[in-house]
């Protein structure tokens, strides 16, 4: 049998569930029900089966269906449905909740209607971007969790250059960098919100694929390999003149970071260095502006303004199809909030983690660019994903 909450991350808990507390009272909800994996996650430090009601004042509680391994305790509670949760509320002799928060966007329709019926007195309403805001500003145990996962994810990105073997798909490439990922720790898994991203460990993106659109909300795209999963690596042969973006998962021990580098074969024409090194000076102004209370549609405005100064606007952040974006939150999920785009009416704050990709595509050379992870600092951004950002040879 094994404690539930640890003895070091009850004091983190406080913390999270603080936060959340303050919104709450913003919003005049009495009572969470949480159920999602990724909320679940980050109340608990674990993955479970069950539920988490968190009322306004008093303790937090547990409901655990599976596993059954957890050693007793006043706030965890065995259960084998959701309804047994009320029956607990009255036997504690606790207040019903007026108003309650449930995920809508994280949970299926059906087990939406299924909570609310544990409340049929109380309102109901959605909690999703809530806990979603509640997450954005990260603890210091989180940006540790996350700087770890930069490190290890940039010791796997420097095996990149020696697993390449001439007339190597991108696909081969892939599967060779996914494995060096998996022996460094990686957990190959993405951890995403919504319904509409999927991919599978991350992208390798060569030569024309980068044209390629996709139905996803990415930069890059590419057609994949089967209709089913179409973004990313299509068995394209990376060719000399060409690049290599390699966008590949950070995720080793709960959390997220984001990080993309380009590798070439051969010379590149003068567009696709140009195009690089403009990324770089976009990374390294939003680094400079990037400070708490800076408007984040302003990041997006001064990328897109370093990019048409260059005469590069073609090509910046896709050349058929072009993401609306130039960056996002990163943490439990990979795409958290902050989005950074031109209508954003989030402002940085101090210990927000974001990733920031300034892209261009360059018609039949490939994927050109620089994406890292950050945190924000009163002093601008810190990079967490350490590792070199010019073009590299294969």
């Amino acid at each position: 049998m094994t404690h539930f909450i640890s003895h070091d991350f009850d004091s983190e808990l406080q913390l999270r569930v603080e936060r959340i507390r303050i919104m709450m009272a913003d919003r005049g909800i009495d009572a969470l029900l949480v159920a999602g994996n990724t909320n679940l996650y980050y109340l608990s430090g674990r993955i479970f089966r069950g539920y988490i009601y968190l009322p306004i004042e008093g303790d937090l509680h547990f409901f655990i269906i599976r596993p059954n391994d957890f050693e007793a305790a006043d706030y965890l509670t065995y259960v084998r449905k959701p309804e047994q949760i009320a029956a607990w509320i009255k036997e504690s002799n606790l207040t019903l909740p007026k108003r309650v928060g449930l995920e809508f966007n994280d949970l299926f329709y059906s087990d939406v209607e299924r909570l609310r019926k544990i409340f049929p007195d109380a309102e109901i309403t959605d909690s999703s971007m809530l806990l979603r805001h509640a997450r954005m500003i990260k603890t210091p145990y989180e940006i540790e969790k996350m700087r770890q996962d930069g490190l290890h994810q940039a010791a796997a990105y420097h095996r990149i250059t020696r697993l390449y073997r001439k007339d190597m798909t991108d696909v081969e490439f892939q599967i060779e960098i996914e494995r060096a990922l998996r022996l460094e720790g990686c957990l190959g898994f993405y951890r995403t919100a919504g319904s509409l991203m999927e991919i599978n460990m991350g992208s390798v993106i060569a030569g024309a694929n980068a044209d390629n659109p996709t139905p996803y909300d990415f930069a890059m795209g590419g057609a994949g390999t089967d209709s089913s999963l179409p973004v990313g690596a299509n068995g394209t042969t990376i060719l000399p003149g060409s690049t290599v973006m390699v966008d590949m998962n950070g995720s080793f021990n709960g959390y997220q970071t984001d990080m993309s580098r380009v590798w070439a074969l051969g010379e590149l024409p003068e567009l696709a260095h140009k195009a690089h090194e403009c990324s770089r000076r976009i990374l390294r102004e939003l680094e400079r502006i990037g400070v708490p209370g800076e408007k984040c549609s302003r990041l997006y405005d001064v990328a897109v303004e370093i990019a048409k100064a260059d005469g590069l606007e073609t090509y910046f952040m896709g050349h058929k199809q072009k993401a609306a974006f130039i960056g996002h939150g990163v943490g439990i999920e990979l795409n958290e909030q902050p989005v950074l785009t031109p209508r954003s009416k989030d402002l940085l704050e101090e210990s927000m983690t974001i990733a920031i990709e300034p892209k261009f595509v360059i018609p039949s050379v490939g994927p050109v660019g620089v994406e890292n992870t950050y945190v924000v600092r009163p002093s601008g951004l810190e990079c967490i994903t350490p590792f070199p950002e010019e073009i590299q040879e294969l």
